[in-house]
């Protein structure tokens, strides 16, 4: 080893000491004046340079209005443009369209007094703000933030609340209540009423009677006439004679699916999961189905805990996308490359990723295959092909008991309208020659029609036992639709759940049937291969998914009592519950031997379908289960369609297992501090069964079903009753 000189040593020093004196220079050389504090940037003058500052954004951009949207699944903040596209047509008043969780609300109090602040806010789960609103909430209701004045007051802002919700839940609508509330109590003045929309029968009727009277008022407010806007195109297409093919999009859901690079996978960009295994869960072939999906998540980054949600993009069926092609008139042209530009970026964004094909933006990007919206028929009756078609499409739109019978009963997609307004045969497998064409503009449509979004399935398995894997348990939508003088009674299939049974299908080489009786019925079919055909390797599909993270969690603990109560799909998660405590079960029997299970709170899960015999989900894994968790594990099964039935006939449902199991429901809940797990229905199902739970508490307290609620309400706030329901 080499020994440094003395004249090296003093090199040395001397460079450490001139390195410290710049560092600290500040310190050594500073006057003794105080430093001046740095600005929060929301609270600079006008924050510019401040990408969050939504002020000066609207002062920069010359708009009136800023609109926020608490938006789960986009539905808001569909809405949220529609508001924004209609204050332009109507007034020429221009917006600014905000995700609240990319902006500061400490100067809220600088909106000028001619303009206006409208809140579109969805409500989530247990009556709580979606992802991207929760800290637009707590800066609201919080009385100790402080807005730029120094205080929590918004005196005089002009203000508007438009709600959406569904009114099985509990908490109908509770955050734009409480944002309508929470405004109201820092002296801001609502514009109209309080619009609240109900997802459970129809959020657009709702929406549309709100924004009549709405509209009036907002004109009002801010002294603007109708009039003053115009009808002005939010996108331009253009047709693309020559484009490097390998850059076009045909269903890829982001630029890193279209380049094949590798990235975070999540909604924005979904993974395309293997099925590794797809089969029959109903054990007769009749008319119904239920799919059990498994999806490999090995090497894709995706990690998942039991009782999150899975995404899974599905595509719109072949029939829809031929049906509107033809109705548009580009069935011949469907390959045709096409470019999309926003006319106004700050209103309407491009939905999908371009450039893009017709053929693609229909089976891909646009949800045609929902029920067609009252006011887009409005729109599209000026392209109408003959006076007659008009005339049906302006009754429609201004008749709403007409378009409930017609459209709303009958399920009528935005094609088979347009078909049946020509006069064509809906039934018939469209093509050009039986099909009227429309001129619409393509940019009015992808205006006018929804994003395609996600489906959501509750996951049914657990990461311990599962490491590299995702199950799916999705019933198989399909149902008949209501007779209307124009259209008889027709079977409509759900887009996503049958997307899953097409798969199942065509991985096991199953040839689809509709099921006894139903032979004359039509299964849809789809592209299920995938974009360029990258979803079908070999023999093996993909699918397209992300997983959304969920708060319905088992307890850390096992000592605790678990009641979960999961009639039909709704076992789905608590299949992975039970697989969760499996595993943990095994090591803990592997490390303290038998016995090692005798504190551990009871498990027991009330299930209920039909009958054993047909509609029984994972019949034969509840006893492996059962075995392995040492008799922690309690099953309790209601069959409706078989018996025994109750002494007056009728049929026995999970609420009745949980009034007759009350005592131990009881114990479990008031002295074993247990937890309670609902999934399933809210229409019905849910609501009965926290019936039954406070009559059975108030009565174990002594008291009586208000007692029963009040302690039903305690649990849900400290989070020992949690639900996962869907209408």
């Amino acid at each position: 080893m080499a020994v440094a000189s003395s004249s090296d040593v003093a090199i040395l020093a001397l460079g450490v000491v001139l390195a410290a004196a710049y560092l600290f220079r500040d310190s050594i050389f500073s006057s003794s004046t105080s430093k001046a504090v740095p600005v929060a940037p929301s609270k600079l003058g006008n924050g510019h340079g401040n990408p969050r500052d939504f002020i000066a954004k609207m002062k920069e951009g010359k708009k009136r209005l800023i609109i926020f949207y608490g938006s789960q699944t986009g539905t808001a903040e569909e809405y949220a443009i529609r508001i924004a596209k209609e204050a332009k047509t109507k007034f020429g008043l221009t917006s600014l369209v905000c995700d609240p969780e990319e902006y500061d609300f400490e100067n809220l109090d600088q909106v000028p007094e001619d303009s206006c602040v409208i809140f579109v806010m969805a409500t989530y789960g247990e009556g709580e703000p979606t992802d991207n609103a929760v800290q637009l909430m707590e800066n609201l209701t919080d009385s100790a933030f402080e807005f730029s004045n120094g205080q929590h007051r918004l005196e005089g802002l002009k203000y508007v609340v438009f709600g959406l919700g569904n009114r099985t839940y509990e908490h109908y609508n509770a955050i734009a209540r409480q944002v309508d509330a929470a405004l109201a109590k820092m002296g801001a003045v609502r514009i109209g009423e309080r619009g609240e929309g109900d997802d459970d029968k129809s959020m657009e009727e709702d929406y549309l009677e709100w924004k009549d009277t709405f509209w009036p008022a907002f004109a009002e407010a801010l002294g603007v006439e109708e009039g003053q806007g115009g009808d002005t195109p939010d996108f331009a297409v253009t047709e693309l004679e020559s484009h490097p093919s390998e850059k076009v999009y045909l269903g890829e859901l982001s630029a890193r699916a279209l380049t094949k690079t590798k990235g975070i996978h999540d909604a924005k960009n979904p993974y395309a999961s293997p099925v590794k295994v797809s089969r029959e869960l109903f054990q007769v072939g009749g008319d119904r189905n239920c799919v059990h999906v498994e999806l490999d998540i090995e090497g894709s980054g995706i990690t998942y805990q039991h009782g999150d949600h899975v995404g899974v993009w599905p595509l719109n069926p072949d029939v829809e996308v031929d049906r509107l092609l033809c109705a548009l008139g580009l069935y011949s042209k469907k390959d045709t490359v096409i470019n999309v530009d926003s006319l106004d970026p700050a209103l309407a964004k491009v939905p999908f990723p371009v450039p893009s094909t017709y053929i693609s933006v229909l089976r891909h990007y646009i949800d045609i295959s929902a029920v067609a919206g009252r006011q887009i028929l409005g729109v599209l009756a000026k392209f109408a092909p003959s006076p007659e078609a008009g005339a049906f499409m302006r009754n429609l739109t201004s008749n709403k008991d007409e378009y409930a019978a017609v459209v709303t009963n009958g399920c009528l997609k935005l094609g088979e309208v347009l078909q049946l307004a020509a006069g064509n045969d809906i039934n018939a497998h469209p093509t050009p020659q039986n099909t009227t064409t429309w001129a619409i503009p393509f940019d009015i449509v992808i205006s006018s029609i929804p994003r395609l979004q996600p489906r959501y399935y509750s996951i049914s398995s657990s990461p311990k036992l599962n490491p590299t894997s995702v199950h799916v348990t999705a019933v198989v939508l399909k149902y008949e639709s209501i007779a209307n003088k124009l259209v008889a009674p027709r079977w409509v299939h759900g887009v996503g759940s049958n997307f899953l049974l097409n798969i199942k299908h065509a991985a096991n080489g199953e040839i689809a049937a509709a099921g006894e009786g139903l032979e004359h019925v039509s299964l849809p079919a789809y592209a299920i291969e995938g974009p360029r055909g990258a979803h079908k390797v070999e023999d093996v599909y993909k699918i397209p998914v992300h997983v959304r993270r969920s708060t319905f969690r088992l307890p850390t603990n096992p000592k605790s009592p678990v009641i979960m109560v999961g009639p039909g799909t709704g076992v789905a998660p608590f299949r992975g519950f039970i697989q969760e405590r499996v595993a943990l079960a095994r090591r803990t029997l592997e490390k303290n031997g038998d016995g090692a299970l005798a504190d551990w709170g009871q498990i027991s899960l009330f299930y209920g379908c039909r009958k054993s015999t047909e509609d029984f989900l994972y019949k034969d894994e509840w006893p492996q289960y059962t075995a392995e968790l040492h008799g922690k594990f309690t099953m309790h099964c209601a069959f409706s369609r078989e018996p025994p039935y109750k002494p007056d006939g009728n049929k026995i449902y999970v609420q009745d297992l949980i009034w007759d199991d009350r005592k131990n429901i009881a114990d479990a809940i008031l002295n074993g501090k247990g937890y309670v797990y609902i999934c399933g229905d809210a229409k019905a199902m849910s609501k009965a069964v926290e019936e039954v739970l406070a009559r059975i508490l108030g009565e174990a307290k002594g008291g009586s079903e208000a007692d029963g609620i009040a302690e039903i309400k305690l649990m849900k706030e400290r989070s020992r009753l949690m639900l996962d329901v869907w209408s």
